[in-house]
């Protein structure tokens, strides 16, 4: 497995990961939209923001992703914080220790990066997730709030 940056190549691929967790949606399927075109450029340019892909090295197929985000703070001696977003393994890949292994990539990464902090959201009604993330050491320390704001 190659654990890189996305490119714009990737987007398509990405946005297939979060289009559906229960189903693999193919690539070629997925239309990408303005919005997500600007979205994905903005993260390319932005030094505290990083899309990540885990890349099958024998077909190039994208198995993962994940947003990193690093968040500059004072607490913690002024260190960043990084958050995990966007976390996914295609369907038909689950259950082999790719997300753990996603996911130590991404503290690692955050670790090199001087980081003081990982720290992600979960939505409530995923408890699998949350079994997975207890699992390699994150613990439940805050209650999250969100304001959904309209378009």
């Amino acid at each position: 497995m190659v654990f890189r940056t996305a490119t714009r190549a990737d987007l398509p691929a990405v946005l297939a990961l979060l289009a559906d967790e229960e189903r693999v949606v193919q690539p070629d399927a997925v239309v990408v939209d303005e919005a997500q075109e600007h979205a994905f450029a903005a993260i390319e340019a932005d030094a505290r923001n990083e899309m990540m892909v885990l890349v099958d090295d024998t077909d190039g197929g994208v198995l993962g992703c994940l947003q990193l985000t690093y968040v500059p703070g004072l607490g913690r001696g002024g260190r960043e914080r990084a958050l995990v977003e966007a976390v996914r393994i295609r369907a038909d890949r689950r259950g082999g220790g790719l997300g753990a292994e996603l996911m130590e990539l991404a503290v690692a990464r955050a670790r090199e990066r001087g980081c003081g902090l990982v720290q992600l959201t979960s939505n409530k009604r995923r408890a699998a997730a949350h079994r997975f993330y207890e699992r390699l050491g994150f613990a439940r320390s805050h209650e999250g709030f969100k304001l959904h704001l309209a378009p």
